[in-house]
């Protein structure tokens, strides 16, 4: 039973599960097998299981190796969890299914997870305004981002320099249109390089950690809340690395980068909550979500981009929009999962998709090396940080919120909250 736990931490752990949220999972499967005593311990890279035995204590340590984005598995392993908690499986039954999940393939090919990252970045451009050449270009340019790290990835080069080659991509496109502008005579309008690399962003920004650390760190898991955030910082300063030494270099060849006009106040709302919601469902499907999945993403994600940008237009800054918009993604989020039996990490992790600051990071970086305004650069990329937080933080609070009014808190996820409030009842 010990060794199932560990095993089930670890698959957990590395789809992406918060740590709160994983130790109550794991307390769930050790109470359907009768043992009640069992200490759960996990930091960012391993997993301790303990029974508490006075004659003959066990203990079982399990390594954290990989960590990888499988909604359809993180789904079905919460799923196994419910099963076990409630007393409908024996264990040999339990392992077995456990074993089918971990080894079966995933839902779709590659080539389908790579296609509806490209349709996740015209997502990204349809929300800003752009029109369809520009999200076909964009499109294209992260199909090949996510085609250059997989090659990157199996000759396992670290995350951080796959970060920045990804953003270089991107950016280095934007320079070939400006170029090509410069050479063709087509108007700044018809592609504006700006939008490919913030689609470029926004696609290699999905995912990360943030989420998870700000859980954690709510849930009175300090230690591991603080590793996730410092490598969602390095990743996230992959980026920034990757774009400014383009923009440099570009600057030195004589091929300056303009920051081009986008106005997404000028697209409809209806247009970019749908496109919000496309490239929310593009990046469950990207992360092997199933079709029901898709379908709540996709809904969670459209309305959320119609509170982030209605909220825009009332006059809110963008980090109390996002915060709105996320809060809304994390209690819709939590409703729906539990009615459903979908995570609800999956939903809101989705969900803000469309919320992330690519945009943002780029114009910073764009200020501080083309512009030379450090001061003005540095501002953007501090709203960029702000608008990061709010997200992680409204997610938090909306999940939080939102739990109560669907399910009946058990005594393992009470065990959990008593960490974080530093209290026992």
């Amino acid at each position: 039973m010990l060794d199932l736990c560990v095993r089930f931490g670890e698959a957990l752990i590395a789809t992406g599960a918060p740590v709160a949220e994983t130790t109550a999972a794991l307390l769930r499967v050790a109470s359907g097998f009768g043992v009640t005593n069992t200490q759960i311990d996990i930091t960012f890279i391993s997993i301790t299981a303990s029974i508490d035995r006075d004659d003959d204590p066990l203990t079982k340590v399990r390594i954290i190796n990989t960590r990888t984005a499988d909604y359809s598995r993180l789904t079905d392993l919460y799923r196994l969890v419910e099963d076990i908690g409630a007393g409908r499986m024996s264990l040999l039954d339990a392992q077995s299914r456990f074993d089918q999940i971990i080894t079966s393939p995933h839902p779709y090919r590659r080539f389908i997870a790579t296609f509806a990252l490209g349709l996740m970045a015209a997502g990204v451009v349809g929300m800003l305004g752009g029109g369809w050449l520009i999200a076909a270009v964009s499109a294209a340019t992260t199909m090949l981002i996510d085609r250059v790290q997989r090659f990157l990835r199996h000759r396992n080069l670290p995350y951080l320099y796959q970060q920045v080659i990804g953003a270089g991509i991107a950016t280095i496109v934007a320079l070939l249109l400006l170029v090509g502008r410069d050479l063709f005579g087509w108007p700044m309008s018809l592609l504006p390089p700006s939008l490919v690399v913030a689609a470029g962003l926004v696609v290699l920004l999905a995912g990360m950690a943030t989420v998870g650390a700000a859980n954690d760190a709510i849930s009175g898991y300090p230690l591991t809340a603080a590793a996730r955030s410092f490598e969602v910082v390095l990743n996230t300063i992959g980026l920034v690395v990757g774009i400014g030494f383009v923009l440099d270099v570009g600057q030195r060849l004589g091929v300056p980068l303009y920051l081009s006009d986008t106005d997404p106040s000028g697209t409809p709302l209806l247009i970019q909550s749908l496109c919000g919601g496309m490239l929310a469902g593009a990046w469950a499907l990207a992360s092997y979500g199933r079709p029901r999945t898709l379908g709540l993403v996709l809904a969670i994600a459209t309305a959320a981009t119609a509170i982030r940008w209605t909220s825009d237009s009332l006059g809110l800054g963008p980090a109390e929009a996002s915060f709105l918009a996320a809060l809304a993604v994390g209690l819709l989020a939590a409703m729906v999962g539990n009615a459903t039996r979908t995570p609800s990490y999956v939903l809101a992790v989705s969900g803000i998709t469309p919320l992330l600051p690519g945009l943002a990071i780029y114009n910073g970086m764009f200020e501080i090396v083309n512009a030379d305004n450090m001061v003005l650069g540095a501002g953007q990329l501090v709203a960029a940080l702000a608008i990061g937080l709010a997200l992680a933080a409204g997610v938090s609070l909306g999940t939080y919120l939102g739990e109560p009014f669907w399910s009946q808190t058990d005594r393992f996820t009470e065990r959990v909250r008593e960490r974080a409030r530093g209290t026992r009842n």
